[in-house]
């Protein structure tokens, strides 16, 4: 059946690892492939370049949110589908993905559902699991935000979200010093990003708030079930 045309679209820096595992998933049934790179040094450009001849930089980092904005600036196609280098396309998102295409509902975009593997196991529990995120739309009614971080997709007025079916696998952290380092750079970016919106804290709500999240998510949402992880 006729279908739109869909880019997948990735931002990336210093992907070696979990990239081929990324782009196979998306290999013959996307239209185009598109990467932004902010400074590899890695191999990360001469496994992109075995999937597609998209391959772009921008070393001028201002912030995920205009990163990914840069990125759609090279998008040609119908919709954008959103995927990070440490994520994986499951058969069943694939297939709901193609479907959505096929019947290309106006005003409509789409949320996937992300399955997420930490330090060797998925996490089902502790508010993780479902974590639904906006990913595909048609380029003309969405785009990020500008933030530095924790960025969202904004979409046009009249425009609604619906789920896609299947989860895409999200191999988030692969140890504790992975997800240290992580965590780390995140929350200075969040800091600063808070900082230019006026924003302050203090120790006190910092830590009433470590609390809180360690009872949402580790009671409440019984994160006890997923072990030690």
């Amino acid at each position: 059946a006729t279908r739109a045309t869909v880019t997948a679209a990735l931002i990336v820096k210093n992907e070696e690892k979990n990239l081929k595992t990324c782009l196979d998933s998306l290999a013959y049934w996307v239209d185009e492939i598109v990467l932004l790179d902010s400074g590899s040094t890695d191999r990360t450009e001469a496994i992109a370049r075995q999937y597609t001849s998209h391959f772009y930089t921008k070393e001028n980092w201002e912030g995920f949110g205009k990163q990914r904005q840069a990125a759609q600036a090279y998008v040609n196609s119908d919709y954008v589908f959103w995927i990070d280098a440490d994520e994986v396309v499951t058969p069943e998102l694939k297939a709901s993905i193609l479907e959505a295409l096929t019947k290309q509902t106006a005003n409509t975009a789409y949320s996937v559902n992300r399955k997420s593997w930490v330090f060797g196991r998925f996490i089902t529990h502790s508010g993780w699991y479902p974590d639904r995120v906006t990913r595909l739309y048609r380029v003309n009614e969405g785009g990020y935000s500008d933030d530095l971080v924790h960025e969202k997709v904004l979409l046009k007025e009249g425009v609604s979200t619906q789920p896609l079916v299947g989860d895409m696998t999200h191999y988030t952290y692969d140890d504790l010093h992975h997800y240290l380092v992580k965590s780390a750079s995140y929350a200075k970016l969040s800091a600063d990003q808070k900082q230019k919106r006026g924003k302050t804290t203090s120790l006190s709500s910092a830590s009433l708030h470590a609390f809180a999240c360690f009872v949402k998510m580790y009671l409440i949402k019984r994160g006890f079930l997923d072990g030690k992880q």
